[in-house]
Parts: structure tokens; C-alpha cells; sequence
């Protein structure tokens, strides 16, 4: 068997595809655009932010999905409310998100409508009506209060469900929650955070990212530190994509991974310095640190699986030095989590050891040429050392985005012109790199009742 084939085999876990066409109405229809509103925001777990963003009684943000807003507020040290961001007298607004803010943040007690005052206690409540004894009847406390939305909590974020019916978080999650737990996302804090509204179509933002099969193509630079293919797999729901590895490193598969080529020891120095000067992504400053020193630490020759483990335990134990402690993983769960898992509909988990990287993506109104792009990176940090960050619009010609962003910036937009061309039949997906984008159209079908996958004939 050669290596490539030992490769898929050992990978792979699912038999490939059958090849597939997908439509472009998904893209670039304002029909189609309209009805996932209904479809499918109203009926989805959605994340909305994280656990430690809202630590006092009273604190609150806000979330907004086309014409739906939400405010999920602290109404106890232990309990989490949402409700529709919408006055019960004439639909204002009660939270108005401010001038160019991703949305709206604050601490009281109470809402209050600026139209007319009336107020809502945090549990969603009307505590006062202007001119109360006008309404001799009809007004009770169902229709003159907030409407709750079902909100829950995993893995450090919090999650909106606008379906009164919907399933438990926890069901929607899996398998992606048992594979991820043992990580303790929980721990970990942002880095930073940006955010744009970007000129191409929310699933076009998200399929850029949820395959490796184009890294060789849109990131060339990455090769020089060793092969970046990879597998996509189907999870219910949701999938996850992770690297090719040969047996016995396994591990290989996931985030943190060293380099390739005759001394991994430099390769591996090479691509962190890299990707923290041009990504500032999937790793940490320990983890720099750590791999500048595998020439002094290790003779020429060593192993890549040798080099790995090293690098991995020395970068682990300056972080417990500094009062940063890592999970300990089972190394087939590290393997089989891979290096992302992508959240049906609209949100990628980018998980490793220490550091994570997240995107998220939203339609812009019913415009199915724009959407919000978001992106986070988290790490661990010793308690009370996390940096104060904020959502930070960040234009897409920012340098902020460092250099390899920007590369998928660029696809994305021309992807979604390209869609519209007259001689363009419809995306045709990699059916072993990249199942992850026919999983989550075939999903998309089941909601919207149309725009299911059609075998490539």
C-alpha cells in the first residue's frame, strides 16, 4: 500500500462520497434568502456569545439574525435569559445596537421602551405601563411582556434557540460536544476578536474555511513546512476536517502540528514563526517559545513523532510554570476531533490544546450577497491575566488580518461572482476533502425543503 492510500485509509472512517453538484440558488437566491429566515434561523441553535462576557446580574447583549434581535441577559449568578429585543406596546426596540458595533452591550435593571417607557423587570416582567387604567382589559402578563427565547450554555459560549419546540442544546450538539469536552473550551479566553460584513454569501464565507483541500492553492507559503490536505468527514448535523496523517502520528491530524521535510525540528520553527507573524492564529506565544528551542534540545535525526511529543510537553509545562494548565486528551480523541468542527448552520470551532480559532457567519438582511464574517482566537491564560478585548470592525483590507486572511478574502468574493456566471452549472465539491460542504447543504435541505445535493452525473 503506498503512502497516500495508507493515509486515506487510516483517515478516511467513511466510505468517499458518491460526487455531487449542489445548486446555486442557496448562494445567490433573495427568494431563497427570505425563506431560511423562517426556515431555518427560526429554528437552529445559534451561538451568540460566551458565559464570561455577561459575569455580573444585570449585564446583557444583544444578537441580532435578519429581521429577528435578541437580548440575552444574567438574571441570576446562575441563570442566563434571553428574550426578543422588541417592546410588547408598538415593536420598538428596547436595545438599540450603536453606530458600527457589531452589537449592543450593557448592565441594568431593567429594559425600557424609548418610545412610550414601558419597562420590563430582567425576568421579562412589564413593570410599568404609561396611563396603565386605559386598558380596562385585554392587557395581562402574557401579552404585555418580553417573549422568552431558549437560551443554553456549552463549552464556555451561550446558544439562542427562537423554536419554542426545539431539542435540547446538548442533543443538537453531538457528537461534537463528547468529542470536544474533553478540551475544556470553557477555559479559555479571546485574544482577539474582528468582525466585517463581507460581499459574498454567508455559506460561501463558511465553505472557505471548512476544507483544507484548497490550502495547497490559496496558501502556497504553507507547503514549504509540509503536506496540509486533508480529510472532511460527516457528523449528523455537523462535520469536522482534519489532516493527513501517516500511522503512527495520528495526532498529526490535529491543530498543533509540526513540520514536515527532512529535519522537523526546523520545519517546525519555520511554521510557527509563520503563522505567528501572519496569521496570529493556531498557536500561542508558548508555543513559539517552545519550538525555538528543538535544535538545542534535540540531535539531527530525531523522529517527527519524537520531535511532536517533545515540543508538545515543553510547551506544556512553560504554560504550567506560568500558572496555565492544559487538558490532558486521550490521543485517539485528539486524532479523531481533527483540527475544526463545523456547527450546523453557521459556526466553526477551530480547537486545539491551549488556543482556538472560531469563525462565525450570518446572513446580511436578505441580501444573498453580503454577510457578517466574524473571527476569534482564544487561549488559555493564568487567571486574571486575559486581555480586555472588544468586536473590532475590522475592514477586509485592514492589516490586522495579518496575511494568509486575506488570501481566503479573496476567494470568497470572487466565489460568490462567479456563482452568477451563465456558465457556471454549480459547486462540485471534493468528495473526500470536502464532504463537510455536501453535509452541510444536505442539512440546509432538510430545513428548506429544497437544495439537496444531486449526484454529479
Amino acid at each position: 500500500m503506498s503512502t497516500v492510500e495508507e493515509i486515506r485509509d487510516a483517515a478516511a472512517e467513511q466510505p468517499f462520497t458518491t460526487p455531487q453538484i449542489l445548486p446555486v440558488e442557496a448562494y445567490t437566491s433573495q427568494e431563497y434568502a427570505r425563506a431560511e429566515g423562517d426556515r431555518l434561523w427560526a429554528k437552529v441553535w445559534q451561538q451568540v456569545g460566551r458565559i464570561e462576557e455577561l459575569p455580573r446580574v444585570g449585564d446583557y447583549l444583544t444578537y441580532e439574525i435578519m429581521n429577528d434581535s435578541i437580548i440575552v441577559v444574567r438574571t441570576s449568578p446562575d441563570t442566563l435569559r434571553a428574550y426578543y429585543n422588541v417592546c410588547a406596546h408598538r415593536g420598538r426596540r428596547l436595545v438599540d445596537t450603536p453606530e458600527g458595533a457589531r452589537d449592543a452591550r450593557g448592565h441594568g435593571k431593567q429594559f425600557v421602551c424609548g418610545f412610550h417607557g414601558w419597562r420590563y423587570n430582567l425576568e421579562g416582567e412589564n413593570t410599568f405601563i404609561a396611563e396603565r387604567d386605559d386598558w380596562p382589559c385585554g392587557l395581562d402578563k402574557q401579552n404585555s411582556g418580553l417573549t422568552d427565547v431558549k437560551v443554553d450554555t456549552w463549552g464556555g459560549w451561550v446558544f439562542i434557540n427562537m423554536d419554542p419546540d426545539c431539542e435540547p442544546l446538548r442533543d443538537y450538539l453531538e457528537p461534537a460536544a463528547s468529542l470536544l469536552d474533553p478540551f475544556q473550551l470553557e477555559n479559555m479566553r479571546y485574544r482577539w476578536r474582528r468582525w466585517v460584513v463581507f460581499d459574498c454569501n454567508w455559506k460561501v464565507a463558511f465553505e472557505a474555511f471548512m476544507e483544507t483541500y484548497h490550502v495547497p492553492y490559496t496558501h502556497p507559503e504553507f507547503m514549504n513546512f509540509g503536506a496540509f490536505l486533508g480529510w472532511a468527514r460527516a457528523q449528523g448535523k455537523h462535520s469536522n476536517i482534519g489532516y493527513d496523517a501517516p500511522k503512527g502520528m495520528e495526532e498529526n491530524q490535529a491543530k498543533l502540528r509540526i513540520g514536515s521535510g527532512p529535519d522537523a525540528r526546523k520545519s517546525t520553527i519555520q511554521l510557527q514563526n509563520f503563522t505567528w507573524e501572519n496569521a496570529n492564529t493556531n498557536t500561542t506565544r508558548t508555543l513559539v517559545d517552545a519550538a525555538q528551542r528543538l535544535v538545542e534540545e534535540l540531535p539531527e535525526g530525531t523522529p517527527p513523532a519524537e520531535v511532536m511529543q517533545h515540543w508538545l510537553a515543553s510547551a506544556r509545562r512553560d504554560d504550567a510554570e506560568r500558572g496555565v494548565i492544559w487538558p490532558t486528551v486521550p490521543p485517539e480523541i485528539v486524532a479523531k476531533s481533527g483540527t475544526a468542527w463545523q456547527i450546523f448552520p453557521n459556526f466553526q470551532i477551530g480547537h486545539a490544546l491551549n488556543n482556538m480559532l472560531c469563525y462565525s457567519f450570518r446572513p446580511y438582511g436578505d441580501d444573498p450577497d453580503r454577510c457578517y464574517f466574524e473571527a476569534a482566537v482564544y487561549e488559555l491564560f493564568p487567571e486574571g491575566e486575559e486581555p480586555k478585548t472588544e468586536w473590532v470592525h475590522t475592514p477586509v483590507d485592514d492589516e490586522g488580518w495579518r496575511t494568509v486572511l486575506p488570501q481566503d478574502f479573496s476567494n470568497m468574493a470572487a466565489v460568490q461572482k462567479g456563482m452568477k456566471t451563465r456558465g457556471f452549472t454549480g459547486p462540485k465539491p471534493n468528495p473526500y476533502r470536502e464532504r463537510s460542504v455536501v453535509n452541510l447543504h444536505h442539512n440546509l435541505s432538510q430545513y428548506m425543503g429544497t437544495g439537496a445535493p444531486r449526484e454529479l452525473s
